[in-house]
Protein backbone atom coordinates (compact mmCIF):
# COMPACT_ATOMS: atom_id res chain seq x y z
CA UNK A 1 0.00 0.00 0.00
CA UNK A 2 1.22 3.58 -0.88
CA UNK A 3 2.53 5.38 2.31
CA UNK A 4 3.81 8.90 2.61
CA UNK A 5 7.47 7.22 3.83
CA UNK A 6 7.99 5.69 -0.14
CA UNK A 7 10.06 8.49 -1.70
CA UNK A 8 8.05 8.28 -4.99
CA UNK A 9 4.51 8.51 -2.99
CA UNK A 10 5.74 11.52 -1.68
CA UNK A 11 6.71 13.14 -4.78
CA UNK A 12 3.76 12.09 -6.32
CA UNK A 13 1.45 14.07 -3.28
CA UNK A 14 3.40 17.01 -3.76
CA UNK A 15 2.97 17.07 -7.83
CA UNK A 16 -0.58 16.43 -7.08
CA UNK A 17 -0.69 19.24 -4.35
CA UNK A 18 1.25 21.59 -6.70
CA UNK A 19 -0.81 21.41 -9.67
CA UNK A 20 -4.17 21.91 -7.88
CA UNK A 21 -5.30 25.42 -9.03
CA UNK A 22 -8.28 27.81 -9.11
CA UNK A 23 -9.79 25.91 -11.90
CA UNK A 24 -9.98 22.70 -10.16
CA UNK A 25 -13.31 22.01 -9.25
CA UNK A 26 -15.03 20.29 -6.19
CA UNK A 27 -16.45 17.16 -6.98
CA UNK A 28 -18.43 16.68 -3.49
CA UNK A 29 -18.36 18.28 0.19
CA UNK A 30 -18.51 21.42 1.26
CA UNK A 31 -14.58 22.85 1.09
CA UNK A 32 -12.84 24.78 -0.83
CA UNK A 33 -9.53 23.62 -2.21
CA UNK A 34 -7.67 26.15 0.24
CA UNK A 35 -9.82 25.06 3.13
CA UNK A 36 -8.78 21.56 1.89
CA UNK A 37 -5.29 21.51 2.05
CA UNK A 38 -5.22 23.36 5.07
CA UNK A 39 -7.81 20.30 6.73
CA UNK A 40 -5.15 17.96 5.28
CA UNK A 41 -2.21 20.11 7.31
CA UNK A 42 -4.07 19.88 10.26
CA UNK A 43 -4.26 15.91 9.75
CA UNK A 44 -0.55 15.58 9.28
CA UNK A 45 0.07 17.69 12.20
CA UNK A 46 -1.20 15.18 14.43
CA UNK A 47 1.01 12.67 12.44
CA UNK A 48 4.34 14.77 13.58
CA UNK A 49 3.01 14.95 16.78
CA UNK A 50 2.52 19.16 16.65
CA UNK A 51 -0.98 18.40 18.10
CA UNK A 52 -2.15 15.66 20.17
CA UNK A 53 -6.58 15.48 19.81
CA UNK A 54 -8.08 13.88 22.15
CA UNK A 55 -9.93 10.97 21.68
CA UNK A 56 -13.15 11.04 20.43
CA UNK A 57 -16.12 8.81 21.93
CA UNK A 58 -17.45 7.22 19.01
CA UNK A 59 -14.09 6.67 18.00
CA UNK A 60 -13.59 4.94 21.09
CA UNK A 61 -16.07 2.56 20.24
CA UNK A 62 -16.15 1.96 16.25
CA UNK A 63 -12.15 2.82 15.94
CA UNK A 64 -10.31 -0.02 15.81
CA UNK A 65 -13.14 -1.76 13.19
CA UNK A 66 -12.67 1.68 10.79
CA UNK A 67 -8.97 1.78 11.19
CA UNK A 68 -9.16 -2.23 10.30
CA UNK A 69 -11.81 -0.80 6.82
CA UNK A 70 -9.65 1.79 6.08
CA UNK A 71 -6.30 0.44 6.32
CA UNK A 72 -7.15 -2.81 4.70
CA UNK A 73 -6.19 -2.52 1.34
CA UNK A 74 -5.86 0.45 -1.74
CA UNK A 75 -9.54 1.64 -1.93
CA UNK A 76 -9.63 5.35 -1.55
CA UNK A 77 -11.44 6.89 1.33
CA UNK A 78 -15.46 7.20 1.12
CA UNK A 79 -16.77 10.26 0.01
CA UNK A 80 -18.51 12.60 2.09
CA UNK A 81 -16.74 10.47 5.29
CA UNK A 82 -17.99 12.72 8.20
CA UNK A 83 -15.19 15.15 9.38
CA UNK A 84 -14.08 15.71 13.48
CA UNK A 85 -15.09 19.27 14.30
CA UNK A 86 -11.61 19.77 14.98
CA UNK A 87 -10.46 19.35 11.45
CA UNK A 88 -13.10 21.64 9.83
CA UNK A 89 -11.79 24.90 8.80
CA UNK A 90 -14.78 27.13 7.59
CA UNK A 91 -12.66 30.69 7.12
CA UNK A 92 -11.04 31.13 3.37
CA UNK A 93 -7.61 30.49 3.12
CA UNK A 94 -4.65 30.66 0.23
CA UNK A 95 -4.64 27.99 -1.60
CA UNK A 96 -1.03 28.50 -2.33
CA UNK A 97 -0.21 29.06 1.35
CA UNK A 98 -1.86 26.31 2.48
CA UNK A 99 -0.23 23.89 -0.52
CA UNK A 100 3.01 25.11 0.75
CA UNK A 101 2.31 24.64 4.61
CA UNK A 102 0.70 20.82 3.42
CA UNK A 103 4.24 19.88 1.62
CA UNK A 104 6.31 20.81 4.27
CA UNK A 105 4.45 18.87 7.06
CA UNK A 106 4.80 15.82 4.36
CA UNK A 107 8.47 16.38 3.92
CA UNK A 108 8.95 16.79 7.98
CA UNK A 109 6.84 13.66 8.16
CA UNK A 110 8.94 11.71 5.54
CA UNK A 111 11.95 13.15 6.98
CA UNK A 112 11.37 11.82 10.52
CA UNK A 113 10.97 7.97 9.16
CA UNK A 114 8.98 6.02 11.41
CA UNK A 115 10.96 7.04 15.01
CA UNK A 116 9.94 10.71 14.03
CA UNK A 117 6.34 9.71 14.05
CA UNK A 118 3.48 10.60 16.80
CA UNK A 119 3.23 7.88 19.17
CA UNK A 120 0.25 9.75 20.26
CA UNK A 121 -3.24 7.83 19.51
CA UNK A 122 -5.05 9.06 16.65
CA UNK A 123 -8.50 10.95 17.63
CA UNK A 124 -10.79 7.98 15.94
CA UNK A 125 -8.73 5.22 15.01
CA UNK A 126 -6.66 4.94 18.10
CA UNK A 127 -3.35 3.63 18.39
CA UNK A 128 -1.17 3.58 15.12
CA UNK A 129 2.35 2.17 13.96
CA UNK A 130 4.14 4.41 11.97
CA UNK A 131 3.56 2.51 8.88
CA UNK A 132 -0.37 2.76 9.52
CA UNK A 133 0.52 6.46 9.87
CA UNK A 134 2.12 6.67 6.87
CA UNK A 135 -0.97 4.83 5.08
CA UNK A 136 -3.79 6.85 6.18
CA UNK A 137 -2.56 10.14 6.15
CA UNK A 138 -1.68 9.20 2.07
CA UNK A 139 -5.32 8.32 1.49
CA UNK A 140 -6.48 11.31 3.90
CA UNK A 141 -4.94 13.60 1.35
CA UNK A 142 -5.18 11.22 -1.93
CA UNK A 143 -8.70 11.71 -0.89
CA UNK A 144 -9.10 15.74 -0.88
CA UNK A 145 -6.90 15.85 -3.86
CA UNK A 146 -9.57 13.63 -5.63
CA UNK A 147 -12.15 15.90 -4.46
CA UNK A 148 -10.67 18.40 -6.74
CA UNK A 149 -9.59 16.27 -9.38
CA UNK A 150 -6.15 16.43 -8.54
Amino acid sequence: MKNLFEAATLQEIKDRVERLGPNNVRQWGKMTAPQAMAHCAIAMEWAVGDVRPKRAFLGRIFGALAKAQVLKDEKPLRRNTPTDKTLVVADQRDLKKEGERLCQLVDRFAAGGPEGCTTHPHLFFGSLTPEEWATLMYKHIDHHLRQFGA
